[in-house]
C-alpha cells in the first residue's frame, strides 16, 4: 500500500497527539515537521523520529507532501490553512479555523473552489459514546430535545502564575475559554442533538486580571518551578470563565458554563441532553459509560462496546467492550474517515467529519458570543 505523505506543522502540545494519533493509521506516514525556525525543526523532528525537518514556506514547496496538520498557535491558522490549499494540499487544521469570520469564510471558499479535503479537528464527538447519542437521536430514542445542560471544565489556568500563549489576544484571539474548550462543547451539542443555536446570553469574567508571565519559556501542562523574580505581571482581558444561555431552532432551551480555573478538572467535557422520552448524560474524564434516565422505569447505563451500539456508531470503536478507549483515540478515529477521503482525492459529498464550514459554523457562535457578553444581552446567531 503507498502511503499517504503528511506534514504537521507545530510542536505544542496538540501537534505531537496529531502524530501519535497518525502513526496509528495504515495509509499514513508523517513525513515532515515543520517549525518557526530551522534548528527547532531539526531539534523537534529528531525528537519525534521523524525524516524530514523544515519551515512552513520550505515544506510548501515539497511536491510529496499531500496533507499538511496546521496545529500552530491561533492567528496563524488562516495565513498556514490558504497556503496550503492554494499549494494543492489537504488541510486538517487545529480550531479555531481563523481569528475572525471573515478569514473563515475565504478559508471556506478556497477549499469549496479547490476541492481539496479539509477539516477541522473537532475531535471530542469522536468519542464513540458522543456519535452513539447521535445515532440514537436520529432513530427517536431520545425524542424532541427538552433542553441541554453543557460544562467544559480546566484547572491549568487555577494560579496567577498559569500562563500561555492562549492568554494573548494576539496569538489566540478576543476569546479564551469559550473558543478554546467552548467550541468543542458547542460543536458536540450541535452534531449530538441536530439543533442550531439561534441566539446567546453570555456573561464572562476573568479571575485572575493580573497575571505572572514567565520570563523563561514553560511548555503547556507542565509543572511551574520558577521563582518570583522569574515573572512579569501582564495585564488579562480574556475570559478565564463564562457562562452562556442558549436558544435553539426547536423553541427550547440550554445553559452550558466553561471554565480554566475549576481545581482538579483536568479537562472534563460534560453533556445533559433531556429528550421527550429519555435523558443522555456523559462525561468526558469517564468516557466509556454513559448514563440514560427514563420516567418510568429504571434508569440505565450504556458502556462502550461494540456488540451494544448502533451500527453507525460502531465504527469509532478498536478494541471489545471491557477494553477502554480515551482522548488519543478521538483524533485516530477522525483521521480515519478524512484520510478515507484523502484517498478518494476529494471531499465525500456529505462528510462525516467536521470541516472548513464546521469551523466556520463554531467561530459564528464564539462571535456572537463574545457580541453578546460586551452588550449584556441577547444576540442572535
Amino acid at each position: 500500500m503507498s502511503k499517504i505523505n503528511i506534514a504537521v506543522v507545530g510542536t505544542g502540545f496538540i501537534g505531537p497527539a496529531h502524530i501519535e494519533a497518525l502513526r496509528r493509521l495504515p495509509n499514513t506516514n508523517v513525513l515532515a515537521l515543520c517549525e518557526v525556525t530551522p534548528e527547532l525543526a531539526r531539534q523537534k523532528a529528531d525528537q519525534l523520529g521523524i525524516e524530514r525537518s523544515a519551515t512552513f514556506d520550505e515544506m510548501l514547496k515539497m511536491d510529496d507532501i499531500q496533507v499538511v496538520h496546521i496545529c500552530t498557535p491561533n492567528f496563524l491558522h488562516y495565513a498556514q490553512s490558504k497556503a496550503a490549499l492554494l499549494a494543492g494540499k489537504h488541510v486538517v487544521c487545529e480550531k479555531p479555523l481563523a481569528k475572525d469570520l471573515h478569514e473563515a469564510e475565504e478559508l471556506v471558499q478556497i477549499a469549496k473552489e479547490t476541492g481539496l479535503v479539509n477539516a477541522v479537528h473537532f475531535n471530542l464527538r469522536y468519542y464513540p459514546l458522543v456519535r452513539q447519542m447521535k445515532v440514537m437521536r436520529e432513530q427517536d430514542d431520545l425524542g424532541e430535545v427538552y433542553s441541554v445542560i453543557g460544562s467544559y471544565l480546566q484547572d491549568w489556568l487555577f494560579y496567577n502564575t498559569d500562563y500561555n500563549w492562549r492568554l494573548e489576544p494576539d496569538k489566540s484571539g478576543d476569546s479564551r475559554a469559550i473558543a478554546d474548550i467552548g467550541s468543542h462543547l458547542m460543536d458536540s451539542l450541535e452534531y449530538i442533538t441536530g439543533l442550531k443555536t439561534v441566539a446567546v446570553m453570555a456573561d464572562f469574567n476573568t479571575v485572575h486580571k493580573v497575571r505572572k508571565k514567565p520570563l523563561k519559556p514553560v511548555e503547556t501542562y507542565s509543572g511551574k518551578m520558577l521563582q518570583p523574580e522569574d515573572y512579569a505581571d501582564v495585564p488579562i482581558n480574556t475570559e478565564d470563565h463564562a457562562n452562556v444561555l442558549l436558544r435553539f431552532d426547536n423553541g427550547n432551551r440550554g445553559v452550558i458554563t466553561v471554565s480554566q480555573v475549576s481545581a482538579g478538572r483536568k479537562n472534563q467535557m460534560k453533556l445533559e441532553i433531556a429528550g421527550s422520552k429519555k435523558t443522555f448524560a456523559w462525561n468526558s474524564e469517564a468516557p466509556n459509560e454513559m448514563w440514560i434516565g427514563n420516567r418510568d422505569g429504571y434508569n440505565e447505563s450504556l458502556m462502550r462496546d461494540p456488540a451494544l451500539f448502533h451500527a453507525d456508531a460502531r465504527s469509532l470503536i478498536s478494541f471489545p467492550g471491557g477494553h477502554n478507549e480515551g482522548f488519543p483515540d478521538t483524533s485516530k478515529q477522525l483521521f480515519k474517515e478524512v484520510y478515507a477521503a484523502v484517498e478518494a482525492g476529494k471531499m465525500p459529498e456529505n462528510p462525516t467529519f467536521p470541516t472548513f464550514a464546521d469551523g466556520y459554523r463554531e467561530l459564528l457562535i464564539c462571535e456572537k458570543i463574545l457580541e453578546s457578553n460586551r452588550k449584556q444581552a441577547w444576540v442572535e446567531v
